[in-house]
């Protein structure tokens, strides 16, 4: 018997590096390794920067070298409505975090969380912001929410 469902959002700023970048990587573990738990995943920004657009294409590259694809996803602002339709709202660093804290609604049953700390992420409590650097900065950001995602998915298993 499956476990019971649980909807997971992930937040960043603009919504085509960080957060689209973690979902992917949620979505292509929980469909590898855990087929069992009955996770769906989404993202999206605090901010309205990118609305429709795809992921940036250096998180698109550095993603499909791993094997996940990012071409699919394009970028949506966070809506009040997803207090109420997440279990669980992970934010990629302190800023958005406080940003889903102002806009939340009184009574919303989501719990917001930075990602990194509720992954358990040891000596890290944000994921950087790849958006101005270069590849390698790109990839961090994968390292980063791989390890945690893994982590994540066994903590939610539990």
């Amino acid at each position: 018997m499956s476990a019971p469902s649980r909807k997971l959002l992930v937040v960043c700023l603009g919504n085509i590096c960080r957060s689209p970048t973690a979902e992917g990587v949620l979505r292509h573990l929980l469909a590898e390794e855990s087929t069992d738990l009955r996770i769906e995943v989404d993202s999206a920004g605090t901010g309205d920067y990118h609305l429709g657009e795809p992921p940036d294409l250096r998180s698109q590259r550095a993603a499909k070298r791993r094997g996940i694809d990012l071409s699919g996803l394009s970028a949506r602002q966070v809506r009040r409505q997803d207090f109420d339709e997440f279990d669980l709202i992970l934010a990629m660093d302190r800023r958005n975090l406080a940003d889903l804290e102002a806009m939340r609604p009184a009574g919303s049953r989501a719990e917001v969380r930075l990602f990194l700390e509720y992954a358990g992420e040891p000596g890290i409590s944000e994921v950087p912001d790849p958006y101005f650097g270069d590849a390698g900065d790109f990839d961090r950001v994968l390292d980063l929410v791989t390890a945690a995602s893994r982590r994540l998915i066994e903590r939610l298993r539990k």
